[in-house]
C-alpha cells in the first residue's frame, strides 16, 4: 500500500487522543499528524496541517465538533470528516450529517472498522455505523416540505446512485461504468439535484431507503 492517509484527532478527551494514536501508530498507511483536545483547536490546527481525514468528537469545549464541522466545510468543502462519538442521539446525527459529515461512527466500533472507515472516508465514500444509518433512514421516511423531483432519474443515473450507495467513488464508479470520472461527477451532481439531497451521505440513505440497495450491499 503506497498512500499515506494524514489523520486529524479531535477529541476533548486526552487519554482517547492517546489511545487512538497508539492504535493507528501501527496501521501501516496511515499517520497521525495532529492532534486538537477542543473544536477552535481542531479548526486551527486542520489549517495548519491540511490532514486528509479528520476524526471528530461532537461535546468539545469552546466549540462543538458540530460547529468545527461546519467552520472546516466552509473554508474547505472537499475536508474528509469522520464522526466518532459516544452519542447517537437522532439531533447529533442528523445535524452531524447535515453539517457535511462523511461518515459517523460510535466510539464502541471495533479497531478494524475505524481504520475501514478512516480508508473509505479518505477515498470519498460514506462510512456510517449500522444503528447511525437506520436513525437516517427513519428521517428520510419522514415527510419533507420539498416538492417532489420533476425530472426522474435518467437509467444511468439510477445506476451512478446504487454505486454510490454501495460505497464506491467517482473514480470506482468511473472504472465500473466504462466512463469519465467527470462524467460520474454530473451524474451525481444531477442525482443531488433531482432528489433535492445535500451530499453522497444522503444519496445512500435515499438509495436504501428506496430499497435500491441495502445496507450488508454497501458494507461489501
Amino acid at each position: 500500500m503506497n498512500e499515506l492517509i494524514r489523520v486529524l484527532i479531535a477529541d476533548d478527551h486526552a487519554v482517547v487522543r492517546g489511545g487512538l494514536t497508539a492504535l493507528l501508530e501501527d496501521v501501516e498507511g496511515i499517520q497521525v499528524v495532529a492532534e486538537a483536545g477542543d473544536g477552535v483547536e481542531a479548526l486551527l490546527k486542520v489549517r495548519a496541517v491540511k490532514p486528509d481525514v479528520i476524526l471528530m468528537d461532537l461535546m468539545m469545549p469552546r466549540m462543538t465538533g458540530i460547529e468545527a464541522i461546519e467552520e472546516i466545510k466552509r473554508e474547505n468543502p472537499g475536508a474528509r470528516i469522520l464522526v466518532l462519538t459516544s452519542f447517537s442521539e437522532d439531533e447529533k446525527v442528523f445535524a452531524a450529517i447535515k453539517a457535511g459529515a462523511q461518515g459517523y461512527l460510535l466510539k464502541e466500533v471495533s479497531p478494524h472498522d475505524l481504520v475501514q472507515a478512516i480508508r473509505d472516508v479518505y477515498h470519498g465514500e460514506s462510512s456510517l455505523h449500522p444503528a447511525i444509518a437506520r436513525k437516517l433512514i427513519r428521517e428520510l421516511n419522514r415527510p419533507t416540505a420539498l416538492p417532489p423531483s420533476d425530472e426522474p432519474l435518467t437509467e444511468r443515473e439510477a445506476e451512478v446512485l446504487i454505486l454510490v450507495a454501495r460505497g464506491l467513488s467517482n473514480q470506482d464508479i468511473a472504472n465500473k461504468l466504462v466512463i469519465s470520472e467527470r462524467t460520474v461527477r454530473t451524474h451525481v451532481s444531477n442525482i443531488l439535484g433531482k432528489l433535492h439531497l445535500a451530499n453522497r451521505t444522503q444519496a445512500a440513505l435515499y438509495a436504501l431507503k428506496e430499497g435500491l440497495t441495502t445496507l450488508d450491499e454497501t458494507q461489501t
